[in-house]
């Protein structure tokens, strides 16, 4: 596990204004959320996989202290027992694949390294800088392996990469889609992802084509997790639901109220998740496809 891999990529952030180390100020702001005017302390938020960002041109001095997140921060000495920040993100993660996230607390994640709590305190401050790390380990299995061969190719393996990690930790779909992951392996999938669309369209155009593709695959990731976790606290598979739900469904078409539902459940084709996402994913990108090929007005 490399938890401070691929440090590159570019700076995002969403509706947030945070300083560099040399006092000066950057705003940025979230495609779609009008003026950035966050403060320091809503920088620590867990996080999108990549809702697009871009810099507004916004730089000026100041001369408050500035705030480090946990990535600019130095781990302390690993005294006396070995720890780094490494081994408490695996920890973490380890936890949360076993329960979910509401199993993972500094005192648990401590635990089960065999050290006390306040060990954790030299290296993390809060459970949701614990949090962005994890998120971040988790974009280094989304970023490709290597380069796609287009811009295409690079959003679908972008979608799909983010799906199986998912499925992996199963966690992880409950911090995506909120702001933006500022870890150095997620700033390494957005400049990838970027990196494939530049020169394709004015900036704008590719901004909003990444973010609708990323609201495509959230949403759809987070419903087969949701699915995964009823059938897990149902003790039902979805083939059982429907034969227990049936009865009810079957009453409820019959009083002619619901013609085109009714369609679609006598005659639509039943698919699985991982056909009916990346049928999904195709319509979007299709839809992409027109939208980059259309000229500027």
């Amino acid at each position: 596990m490399q938890v401070q891999r691929a440090a590159r990529g570019t700076g995002v952030g969403s509706g947030i204004a945070f300083e560099n180390g040399d006092g000066v100020t950057v705003a940025m702001q979230d495609a779609g959320e009008g003026e950035a005017g966050g403060t320091a302390s809503d920088y620590g938020d867990t996080v999108s996989h990549i809702d697009t960002l871009y810099f507004v041109v916004t730089v000026y001095r100041n001369s408050t202290m500035h705030r480090m997140t946990v990535w600019d921060r130095p781990e302390p000495p690993a005294r006396p027992v070995p720890l780094d920040r490494e081994r408490i993100v695996a920890a973490a993660i380890a936890l949360a694949d076993e329960g979910g996230l509401e199993t993972v607390s500094l005192r648990k994640v401590a635990a089960r390294l065999d050290v006390g709590p306040m060990r954790l305190y030299g290296y993390i401050s809060t459970k949701e800088e614990l949090f962005d790390l994890m998120v971040d380990e988790a974009h280094a299995e989304i970023l490709p392996e290597e380069r796609p061969g287009d811009w295409r190719e690079a959003l679908r393996v972008l979608a799909h990469r983010t799906r199986q990690a998912t499925l992996r930790h199963e966690w992880l779909a409950d911090l995506l889609g909120g702001r933006p992951a500022l870890g150095p392996n997620a700033l390494a999938v957005t400049e990838a992802t970027l990196a494939a669309l530049d020169g394709l369209a004015d900036l704008d155009t590719v901004m909003r084509a990444v973010e609708t593709v990323s609201a495509y695959f959230t949403g759809a990731i987070r419903r087969e997790i949701a699915n995964l976790r009823a059938e897990r606290a149902t003790g039902l598979s979805k083939r059982d639901w429907q034969r227990a739900s049936g009865p009810h469904v079957m009453r409820m078409l019959a009083t002619g109220r619901f013609p085109a539902l009714a369609k679609a459940v006598h005659d639509g084709t039943d698919v699985d998740a991982e056909t009916s996402f990346a049928i999904g994913l195709d319509w979007v990108l299709d839809a992409v496809a027109a939208k980059l090929a259309r000229p500027p007005v």
